[in-house]
């Protein structure tokens, strides 16, 4: 009975992210970390850690900004029907991370750009993305991102440069570990709640 609980708690803890990955990846991924990459959307390494070191550059000196590079249709999970539309993406992402993160969402698809916050586009920033050239694909795709978070932030009055090709932040690091030790505790305390779940059960007379 005990083994067949934790076997059924741990299947659970398996399949919710599974189901949750259907669904909106972006919106999974930006929970915990500042920008979404998807590893199969031919985006070289240099240039993911160009933008990640770009944005915390930005975040270091006042401006917070966390990016979604969406290069095709799967990287929307089951909204595809916002596949090359930014505008309307962006304030759908922005309201899925409220409850966790309110600050700026910046969207970058292959034909353009949009900044929301909750269920809006941010009025006073998005005409700075709108004067930007299209993005493109692959390693474009994640160079015009660093650019726009370079223009969103001058926008703001902060004063940075993209960071050099290949550059890490430590941030991202850290927020990874974060995320990696909160599903780790999470983890061990409901096995240990399972546990005493059963203990109480064999104590309980017949």
């Amino acid at each position: 009975m005990g083994r067949a609980l934790v076997l059924a708690v741990l299947a659970l803890l398996v399949a919710a992210p599974l189901a949750r990955a259907d669904g909106d990846p972006a919106s999974d991924f930006l929970l915990g970390q500042p920008s979404f990459i998807p590893f199969d959307d031919g985006v070289p390494k240099a240039y993911a850690e160009q933008l990640v070191a770009t944005i915390a550059a930005a975040k270091a000196r006042g401006y917070t900004v966390r990016v979604a590079l969406i290069g095709r249709p799967y990287d929307l999970g089951s909204v595809t029907i916002l596949w090359r539309k930014p505008k309307r993406y962006a304030p759908f992402l922005a309201q899925e991370l409220w409850f966790v993160y309110r600050g700026r969402v910046l969207v970058v698809m292959p034909n353009g750009y949009a900044i929301a916050r909750h269920k809006t586009l941010i009025a006073h920033e998005q005409p700075v993305l709108d004067r930007l050239r299209a993005p493109g694909h692959g390693a474009a795709l994640a160079a015009a991102a660093t650019n726009a978070v370079v223009r969103l932030a001058a926008n703001a009055g902060v004063v940075i440069e993209a960071a050099p090709l290949g550059a890490s932040s430590k941030s991202s690091s850290q927020n990874g570990d974060r995320v990696k030790i909160a599903v780790a505790v999470l983890v061990v305390l409901l096995l240990l709640g399972a546990g005493a779940f059963v203990r109480r059960r064999k104590r309980r007379p017949a």
